[in-house]
């Protein structure tokens, strides 16, 4: 038994020095330089591929794109404002006159091979001086061809010739989840290149421009990036880099580009026109939410409220009332304010264009004529009188009666009626509901308010349960807001 048991450990001790001289020899075959790599990882051919590929998009856009630095003169002189009371600006500054230089930092992208670049508004506006620095270091003056406040695109035109250009792609087909690159100047660091995908397509409400349907992506946008361009894995241009959404200042995931179908018809509008010619149907509208389905007796929150008809508009020619619901314009279904805003303002000038609206549960069909946007005028604000305010238990409101004189403060006809508010306390019903200091309610739940008395009637009825419908004008233009727990 003693000698079975020397036996078995001797052929152990046999095995384990064989199987190491055999390891040893191995390695110096498979490595003879001397290095010891235990794992060498395989990377899938098509990883290789999609590298490679974005590298080559780099390579292809970055010469296209262009670093833009602006100065401004900034002044400001608040001796001329009232220090005692102003309704719509309470809070001011005192002091003498300034003025001081401003310098910033943007991206354009080069649009023809002649010099014209597409920009951001907000890049080259007010500028005194503007400087194009292309990708060869080359420097050049930068003139401001046109630009369009209301959508954020400027186009600038330098002198050169035989310019790098990238394709336009087709905004209107892309898809979430697309990878995009954007490109630009963040920070001032040249030419930097972030990847990721689009978040999401046709944002509005945003808070950046009047029209807006932004593509929303993850790709690292900062400041500096703005006018740069989006571009999708084919190299080709989508969008424009114009903001993003941050709490601090910097990137948080979140960035905006305007698409560049929107953005070519500008273009295309400012070289040819020499100003933006947009489509007007003469209407306030209005998100559909949940509350006002249910006030207005509709089934879904589709489509777009009219809050508003323009006198002399074409919706008033063509017969369209406060309180018709927007289904359709032009074959297409409204999904939203911002998309029918958009789709408007595209629509050629004096095309006839179908609608379809649900007027009190029934469906009936228009024909419009679009006419050109008319140039809107400022409203001049003023400071309004503290007499006869009235005070009451409505939701924290303070409101007092509309007079000619705070209508014309306020930029109104003098003939509006209503209640102007003039205070809402923070955390009430009416400021989670979006009522705000200078609104003018003319209807509480489908009665209309012509003064303060019936204000009060109206008010002073309704129950703590209740949901009141308002119409309310807020700077000339009107909508519906219902204020409910």
């Amino acid at each position: 038994m003693k000698r079975n048991i020397i036996f078995g450990i001797t052929i152990l001790l046999l095995g384990f020095f064989f199987g190491g001289i055999t390891f040893y020899l191995i390695g110096r075959v498979s490595y003879p330089s001397g290095i010891r790599t235990p794992f060498s990882p395989r990377v899938p051919a098509q990883m290789l591929e999609t590298s490679r590929a974005f590298s080559d998009i780099a390579s292809a856009v970055s010469p296209a794109v262009v670093n833009i630095s602006t100065t401004k003169v900034v002044k400001h002189d608040s001796s001329s404002e009232d220090p005692f009371f102003d309704f719509l600006k309470p809070f001011h500054e005192f002091g003498l006159p300034k003025k001081w230089k401003e310098q910033s930092l943007g991206s354009g992208i080069i649009i023809s091979s002649d010099g014209y670049i597409i920009t951001n508004n907000h890049v080259v506006e007010q500028s005194e001086d503007i400087r194009v620095t292309l990708y060869d270091k080359r420097s050049f003056k930068g003139k401001v061809v046109g630009s369009d406040p209301k959508s954020d695109i400027a186009v600038l035109k330098i002198s050169a010739e035989g310019l790098p250009t990238i394709p336009t792609g087709d905004s209107d087909k892309l898809q979430v989840g697309e990878f995009v690159l954007a490109i630009g100047n963040p920070f001032g660091l040249s030419h930097t290149v972030t990847m990721g995908i689009i978040s999401a397509v046709g944002r509005a409400n945003v808070g950046i421009a009047d029209y807006e349907d932004f593509i929303q992506t993850d790709a690292a946008i900062n400041p500096g990036n703005s006018g740069g361009p989006l571009v999708n894995i084919k190299g080709e241009l989508i969008g424009i880099n114009t903001a993003i959404f941050s709490r601090s200042g910097g990137y948080q995931g979140i960035g905006f580009a305007v698409p560049i179908n929107m953005a070519r018809l500008i273009y295309d509008q400012l070289l040819k026109e020499g100003r933006i010619i947009r489509g007007w149907l003469g209407v306030t509208i209005q998100e559909i939410t949940p509350e006002l389905s249910q006030k207005f007796g509709l089934k879904n929150s589709k489509g777009a409220l009219v809050g508003d008809v323009s006198k002399g508009s074409p919706a008033e020619k063509a017969g369209i009332i406060r309180g018709d619901v927007i289904l359709e314009f032009n074959g297409k279904g409204v999904d939203s304010v911002g998309s029918l805003r958009n789709t408007v303002s595209q629509t050629r000038v004096g095309s006839q264009v179908r609608m379809k609206l649900l007027r009190n549960g029934r469906e009936l069909n228009l024909t419009v004529t679009i006419a050109e946007l008319p140039r809107e005028t400022a409203a001049a604000t003023q400071e309004l009188s503290r007499d006869n305010v009235q005070k009451n238990t409505f939701t924290g409101v303070t409101v007092t009666e509309l007079t000619k004189e705070i209508a014309k403060q306020l930029g109104l006809y003098a003939n509006e009626r209503g209640v102007v508010v003039v205070r809402v306390e923070p955390g009430s019903i009416a400021d989670e509901a979006g009522l705000k200091k200078g609104d003018v309610i003319h209807e509480i739940d489908k009665k209309k308010i012509l003064r303060a008395e019936d204000y009060k009637s109206i008010t002073s009825g309704l129950r703590p349960e209740d949901t009141p419908l308002l119409f309310v004008n807020r700077g000339g233009r009107k909508f519906y807001l219902t204020l409910s727990k």
